[in-house]
Order: structure tokens, then C-alpha cells, then sequence
């Protein structure tokens, strides 16, 4: 008896150890490399400038990400099936600014006019698949052009004034709300659990319909990694002003579409039609109503992110939605694995992507780093990233690995 667990011991560390890692070597364990890289940048950060890893400095920080995070989300989708939308960043200031208006200047309730920015990004989104699905134009024509005529909109929206500030109201509690530790210790209950349950769900799953299934201590390891970030996060989060509304609605909405893309036949379709795209065709999967739901999607995640944008700095302007916020959606799920190549990534690949980000725009802002600077090294972070997904791509071919 004691040979047979000791045998099973050395089973779970090869497989916890050489596994893993040869796992890892291959691109196929990337939120973990993530993960190691974040704590790699907390750490420099931390040690250049003692502020870094405060309560309030990282709640800050959760605050800036939350609307390029949701951004991400809606780009994850454009990226797996192989093709890009330069247009999210202006449509996020485009749709801001709609529902500002509505709300300040005609009196609409704050909940009918984040519906309706919501709605008027969905619009958006099917325009740009209208146009790519029916006459055959690629996406980065139809987005770039979609880029220059919703900035336009933009500054037609606000008018000669050029900025709207958001009165005290439910757009700007979106993101100056904050709840105590029975909310705080629940979510992270939660979230490890249901990360530990839908680990051994998918195992059972895989078993039972005679696939190989994901090894054991990679769940193991899996759940343990993101119960430890989720306790410390939220005991560092009460130790400030408490858990934040945005938090919990990013959470919510990575959750729900990782869950659609993992868990669903439309998830499905989006992965068969970003790896080949005639032959999810000859499979029977309608290609061309895939890419409408995921330009729809994407363009009214660009509006929901927007909108915490706006609820963050109690305003909008003609500068909303420009900047970096593009390049910032677009490398952040790159950097943590989603590949531009199409059908492979994941939705976590957003809320990741933008952490590193963040902190390494917040940690350079710690440090008074000048823009031209800041925006070198992510722009260096994110070629790093795209060498690397290249190699991983070589790398998985040559081994077989689809």
C-alpha cells in the first residue's frame, strides 16, 4: 500500500513538474507565464517606488483597467477569428459621448441612456460586419475607416462645446461605488470555487466522452493560483475603500463570456471559424452570421467600456476614446496569449492583458516616466509578445499541436 502511494506521489510530481512546464515551453499554459511576468512587474515597480503596492495605489489601478479590460473582452473575439477592429477605441468615445448627452442635455434617465449607448455601439458593430461579410472587405479597411468616421461623430455628438461632465448619478456609481468584506470574501469564495468546480467538470466531461483529459494538478494548481490572488486582492481592496462596483462588473462580464466561449456551440463556432474558416463553412457553421454576433459583440463591449471610462473622470470629451486606449485593447489580450493569427486565445486573456498593461503604465506614472516613453516600452512589451506567439506558433506545428 505505501509502495502504491508512494508511486502515486512521483506520478503527481512528474506530472505537476515536467508536465507543466514542458506544457508551458509549448504556449499552452499561458495565463500562468502571465501571471509570473505581472508578478515579475509588481515586484521591479514595487522596488523602484515603495508606493506601488499600497491599497490605494492598486485599487487605483483596478479602477483605470476596468474599461480597457471590458474593451479587451469584445476584441478577444475579433482576434480568434483571425481578423482586427481598429474602430473600438473611438467607438467607445462615440458612445460615451451619446450617452452623456442624453442624460445631461435632454433629460434622459442615466439607465435609458447607457442603454442607449449600448445599443448604438451594437449598431456600429453590425454596420463594420455588414460590410466585411457582404462585400468581402477586410476588416482593418473597414474598422480604419470606421475609426476616422466615429471620431468624426464623436466631435458632431458634442457639439461646439466639446465636453459634457456627468453630474453624481448611476453613470458615474459605476465606478465610485465600493462594498464591504461580506461582498468582498463571498466574490472570492466564489470565484475559486467555481474556478476549482469548472476545472473538474471539464475533466469529468473530457473522461466521459473518451478524450484525454487535462491533467489533474494543472486544475489543482490552476484553482490555487487564483484563490490566492483573489483573498490577497480583496483583503488589499478592504484595507482601502472596500471591493468596487467596476471590479465586480468586469468580473461578471469576463466570467459570462469566457463561459460562452468555452462552454457554448456559438463559442465553438467562433474558435472553428478563426482556425478555418472554409472549413468551418463545409462543416455546416454559418460563417458570415458568426462574424455579425462578434463585430455586434465586440462594438458593444467598446460602448460598455467607454462608459466606465466616462464614469471614472465624470466626463467626456473630444479626446475621448483616442490616445492609447487602442493600442491598449488590442496588445493587452495579445501580451497574455490571445493569438492574432486566430483561433486560439481565451477571454481571461482581456482582464490579464490589461493588468500588465495598467501596471506598467501606472508604475512608469509612479516613477514621472515621460508619454514618448511609456509608449515605447508597450510598444516594445507588445512586439516581445507577437515574437513570441510567432515562435509558439512554429513550435506547436512542428510538435503537431493544434
Amino acid at each position: 500500500m505505501e509502495g502504491g502511494v508512494a508511486a502515486q506521489v512521483r506520478a503527481f510530481g512528474r506530472e505537476a513538474g515536467g508536465g507543466i512546464l514542458g506544457r508551458i515551453a509549448r504556449g499552452e499554459l499561458g495565463s500562468f507565464q502571465v501571471v509570473i511576468a505581472l508578478a515579475l512587474i509588481w515586484t521591479i515597480f514595487q522596488i523602484a517606488n515603495n508606493r506601488f503596492l499600497t491599497a490605494v495605489n492598486l485599487t487605483n489601478l483596478m479602477l483605470q483597467v476596468t474599461a480597457i479590460a471590458i474593451i479587451s473582452i469584445g476584441v478577444v473575439f475579433v482576434l480568434l477569428l483571425g481578423e482586427i477592429d481598429l474602430s473600438v477605441g473611438a467607438v467607445s468615445g462615440l458612445c460615451a459621448a451619446i450617452m452623456a448627452v442624453l442624460t445631461v442635455q435632454h433629460g434622459w434617465s442615466p439607465v435609458l441612456a447607457i442603454l442607449a449607448g449600448l445599443l448604438s455601439g451594437t449598431a456600429i458593430g453590425l454596420i463594420n460586419g455588414f460590410f466585411n461579410t457582404t462585400f468581402g472587405i477586410p476588416s482593418f479597411v473597414v474598422t480604419l475607416a470606421g475609426l476616422i468616421a466615429w471620431q468624426g461623430a464623436l466631435l458632431q455628438v458634442l457639439g461646439s462645446t466639446g465636453t459634457v461632465n456627468l453630474p453624481p448619478s448611476a453613470i458615474t456609481d459605476l465606478t465610485s461605488t465600493f462594498y464591504g468584506a461580506g461582498v468582498g470574501w463571498t466574490l472570492a469564495v466564489v470565484v475559486t470555487a467555481g474556478t476549482l468546480g469548472a476545472g473538474l467538470l471539464g475533466r469529468r466531461r473530457r473522461t466521459q466522452a473518451g478524450l484525454e483529459p487535462p491533467p489533474l494538478p494543472g486544475i489543482v494548481l490552476r484553482t490555487v493560483v487564483v484563490g490566492v490572488v483573489m483573498f490577497v486582492g480583496v483583503a488589499i481592496l478592504l484595507s482601502d475603500r472596500g471591493v468596487p462596483l467596476a471590479v465586480l462588473i468586469l468580473l461578471a462580464l469576463t466570467g459570462l463570456f469566457a463561459f460562452i466561449t468555452e462552454r457554448t456551440k456559438f463559442g465553438r463556432h467562433v474558435y472553428a471559424v478563426g482556425g478555418n474558416a472554409e472549413a468551418a463553412r463545409r462543416a455546416g457553421i454559418r460563417v458570415n452570421r458568426v462574424r455579425m454576433t462578434v463585430y455586434a459583440l465586440a462594438s458593444t463591449l467598446a460602448a460598455a467600456g467607454g462608459i466606465m471610462a466616462a464614469s471614472r473622470l465624470l466626463a467626456v470629451n473630444q479626446s475621448s476614446g483616442s490616445g492609447d486606449v487602442l493600442l491598449n485593447a488590442i496588445a493587452g489580450p495579445v501580451i497574455a496569449g490571445t493569438s492574432l493569427f486566430g483561433g486560439r486565445g481565451t477571454v481571461w486573456s482581456a482582464l490579464l492583458g490589461a493588468l500588465v498593461i495598467g501596471s506598467i503604465s501606472n508604475g512608469m506614472d509612479l516613477l514621472g516616466l515621460q508619454s514618448s516613453v511609456k509608449f515605447m516600452i508597450t510598444g516594445g512589451v507588445l512586439l516581445a509578445a507577437v515574437t513570441l506567439d510567432a515562435v509558439t506558433r512554429r513550435q506547436r506545428a512542428r510538435l503537431g499541436v493544434t
